[in-house]
């Protein structure tokens, strides 16, 4: 890792509070541990990272490029009670990101050939996983389905093989030999299913935020009495 050192007007933030830093933590990777080791002292996890005010994603890997001079380190943390909220927020957000490339697709494979036009599907086809992998983490309690109604388990599945469908559908029309085909297929297909998905996940994200404000409200209320 080959990571210049940082200036000594250095301004380092963990949830907006300022956070004085031993000497020797003066490199991007010894900064964001420092403030993993205090959230976790506070049971919380370190749960965005930003520098200049650019959000760098919360791996070794995106630390690893060389930078340059930096003068603002921020660190935001998040509660245990409050990870699946944050994880449906970011399932949300690549949610809308895939919507967008796949949108840009549909008109960028009509002006393309064959070969880039499948290399453009096949790069879609990462982003589209991504927010089903963040939502695999998600624990079965924090919704609680309608008495008959499928479960969280049995419906994440669902959005898995009606994925692996549409994956399969527009794959077959990315051979074809006219590219509105593959244009079609992405419109009709791929972006219905994350139009849908999203509504999923915003439904799950209110019920969260229901049950933790009612949560909120009934430990409020037992402190009262407790008084």
């Amino acid at each position: 890792m080959n990571e210049q050192p940082a200036p000594k007007a250095l301004e380092v933030l963990l949830d907006g509070h300022p956070i004085k830093l031993p000497a020797e933590r003066r490199s991007l990777s010894a900064i964001r541990t420092y403030l993993e080791t205090l959230a976790l002292e506070s049971e919380r996890m370190l749960c965005a990272f930003r520098v200049d005010g650019r959000p760098e994603k919360m791996s070794q890997a995106c630390l690893k490029s060389e930078k340059t001079a930096f003068s603002r380190v921020e660190g935001t943390t998040v509660g245990l009670t409050e990870i699946p909220q944050r994880m449906l927020e970011t399932a949300l957000t690549e949610t809308v990101q895939a919507r967008i490339a796949v949108q840009k697709a549909v008109t960028l494979v009509l002006i393309n050939n064959g070969i880039v036009a499948q290399e453009l599907w096949w790069d879609l086809t990462r982003q589209l996983k991504e927010p089903l992998l963040t939502l695999s983490l998600l624990p079965e309690t924090i919704y609680q389905t309608p008495a008959g109604s499928a479960s969280l388990l049995q419906m994440r599945k669902w959005q898995l093989q009606q994925l692996a469908v549409i994956m399969k559908e527009v794959d077959e029309a990315c051979w074809a030999a006219d590219p509105t085909q593959l244009s079609n297929a992405l419109e009709n297909h791929a972006l219905p299913w994350l139009g849908k998905l999203h509504q999923t996940i915003l439904l799950w994200r209110e019920t969260v935020l229901v049950g933790n404000h009612a949560k909120n409200n009934w430990d409020r209320d037992v402190a009262k009495c407790a008084m």
